[in-house]
This record gives structure tokens, C-alpha cells and sequence, in this order.
């Protein structure tokens, strides 16, 4: 055998590659995601608790027939039908609070976002004692809603509130006006409380993003002759744009759920009976946890509808600037 032959074992053996071994990245990536899932897992844990089964929960209700006190024998094994709905879409009144939630969700909305956005205009510069009155504007935001709605109802109380004085006195008001208990003050009244108690929710977004705009480009703009309303126009609502279409999407959603505010006022009587309002009359009043739960299915796909809206807009908006 020739020498060749003996040798090519040891060349084979000399050239065969090592074991390859995982990289010293890889494996600290790995330890990450692991930390990272041990982290993010508590979170997960109590939204699942906390949002996802109970809307799913609620699901699972308004497709049964079921009364308040039969709510512990519910079952996703139980059988579904579509009847709670044909009830509540065809129930009288359902479209009139329908009407009426929309009509207060956006009214509250919009006017909540520009009365905030006047605040903040006028609080933006500084002035001897700012702290104190951006302080003192949180009051009706963070008071609490018990107290508030107590001291509304004594002020426009026909009888004895300070609103109806004077206007009687300084507006010549013939007869006292009953603001919550008559169509459409009552409406009205209950957009503006809303508007009041939440307009400093929007005032500190836009306050803190009307600090961050450059103040050279506006000083340039004053240099260049342009007016106040052209500086807001062209400078400062582009600059807020982001801002006030996160607000009006947070606020639609808060207000389309809001219960408290309009029962504490009024009872849902007089014309503002909103949806919130409804469901807990069905479910309180009639004992119908399958109405009540299938009206707040309904209610939630109307929000649906104004987030998938805002996803749009944003996903539009942002392959504009891209």
C-alpha cells in the first residue's frame, strides 16, 4: 500500500471542521427574551384576569337567556340564541338613547378638547403664579364625581340654586328654569358638566406637547409679519394634530362608556338616557343580564367602529410623512 494511501486518513482527520457551537450572542438573546417573558408575564397574567375574560364573559351572556339571579348558572356549554338582540335592537328606546349617546359623546368630546386647547393657548406663556393656576385647572378632573354632581344639582336647582337667582335677577329671566329635569336642558346641561370636568384631561396633553414646540420658527413668524390666527393656523395646530386625534379617540371611548356622570345628574331622565345607562336600568330594573350584556355588546361595536376609524387615519397619516 503506498504511502499516500496511509496518509490520506490524517489529512481527512486534520481537515474535519469542530463542532460548531451556539454564539455567545445567540445565548444572551436567548436569556433575554427569557427575562423579558418573566417580566412582561404578571401583566399578562392580570389583563387576561382583568379585561379579556370578562369581555368574554359578557359575550358568553348576551347570547343566553338568563335573569340577574340566574347569572351564576351561566355556561359556555348553555344554549346560545340571537333573541337578546332581536329584543334590544327592536326594544322601544334603544335607538332614541342610541341617538342620544352619540349626540352626548361627541358634543362632550369636542367641546372638552377645544375648551382644553384654549387653557392651554392662554397658560402656555410664563407669568407670575402659573403653577398655582395649571394646579388649581385639574381641580374639576380630579375632584370626586359624588361631590361635584352635588354641587351642579344645588346650583341649578330651580327652586333654591344660585343660576336660576341670577338669571332671574340680571338676565330677566321670567320663571325659573329647570335645567335638569326638561328637554333638551337636560341634554345640554349634562354635555356641559362633561365638558367642564374633562377638559383638563385634554389640557394636559396639550400643554405638555405645546412645550415642545421649536419657539424660534414661531419668533420667525412673528418676524415675518404673520397674525395670531395664522401662527395657530400654520404653525401650532399642525404641531397638535397627532396630540388632538389621540384625545378625541380616548375621550369618545371614555364618554361612550360614562354612567356615572349622567345617573349622578339626572337619572338618565328627561332625554339622557344614554346606552351606559340603559344596560344598568335592564339589568337593575328588569333583572335581564342577557339584554343588559347584549346591549353592551352592541354598545362596544359602536366604539369599534370610531377606533378602527382613528387606526385608519393614523395608519394613512403615517404613510404620508414615511
Amino acid at each position: 500500500m503506498s504511502s499516500r494511501a496511509l496518509d490520506a486518513p490524517d489529512r481527512q482527520d486534520d481537515t474535519a471542521s469542530p463542532p460548531v457551537r451556539p454564539p455567545r450572542r445567540n445565548r444572551l438573546r436567548r436569556k433575554e427574551n427569557r427575562d423579558g417573558l418573566l417580566m412582561v408575564g404578571p401583566t399578562v397574567v392580570i389583563v387576561v384576569a382583568v379585561v379579556v375574560i370578562p369581555v368574554l364573559w359578557n359575550i358568553v351572556l348576551a347570547f343566553q337567556h338568563l335573569s340577574f339571579l340566574e347569572i351564576r348558572d351561566a355556561s359556555p356549554f348553555r344554549p346560545f340564541t340571537l333573541d337578546n338582540f332581536r329584543e334590544v335592537l327592536g326594544a322601544r328606546g334603544f335607538w332614541a338613547s342610541l341617538r342620544t349617546t352619540v349626540v352626548y359623546s361627541i358634543g362632550a368630546t369636542l367641546g372638552s378638547i377645544a375648551l382644553g386647547l384654549v387653557a392651554a393657548l392662554a397658560l402656555r406663556d410664563s407669568f407670575r403664579g402659573r403653577g398655582l393656576v395649571r394646579a388649581a385647572m385639574l381641580l374639576p378632573y380630579v375632584a370626586p364625581v359624588v361631590a361635584v354632581t352635588f354641587v351642579w344639582q344645588v346650583l341649578l336647582n330651580p327652586q333654591f340654586g344660585i343660576v336660576n337667582a341670577w338669571g332671574q335677577r340680571y338676565l330677566g329671566w321670567d320663571h325659573p328654569q329647570d335645567f335638569l329635569g326638561t328637554e333638551p336642558n337636560a341634554l345640554l346641561t349634562v354635555i356641559a358638566f362633561e365638558i367642564w370636568r374633562y377638559f383638563p384631561f385634554a389640557f394636559m396633553f396639550l400643554i405638555a406637547r405645546l412645550q415642545a414646540v421649536p419657539g424660534d420658527v414661531i419668533e420667525a413668524a412673528v418676524v415675518d409679519g404673520a397674525t395670531p390666527w395664522q401662527r395657530f393656523r400654520y404653525i401650532i395646530l399642525p404641531e397638535l394634530a397627532s396630540v388632538i386625534a389621540l384625545l378625541t379617540v380616548l375621550r369618545l371611548i371614555m364618554t361612550f362608556n360614562k354612567f356615572d356622570d349622567v345617573y349622578l345628574l339626572t337619572g338618565g331622565t328627561a332625554g339622557t338616557e344614554v346606552v351606559a345607562v340603559r344596560v344598568f336600568n335592564y339589568l337593575t330594573g328588569r333583572f335581564d343580564a342577557g339584554s343588559a350584556a347584549a346591549q353592551a355588546v352592541v354598545l362596544s361595536l359602536v366604539m369599534a367602529v370610531f377606533l378602527l376609524i382613528y387606526l385608519k387615519w393614523l395608519a394613512r397619516t403615517e404613510s404620508e410623512e414615511s
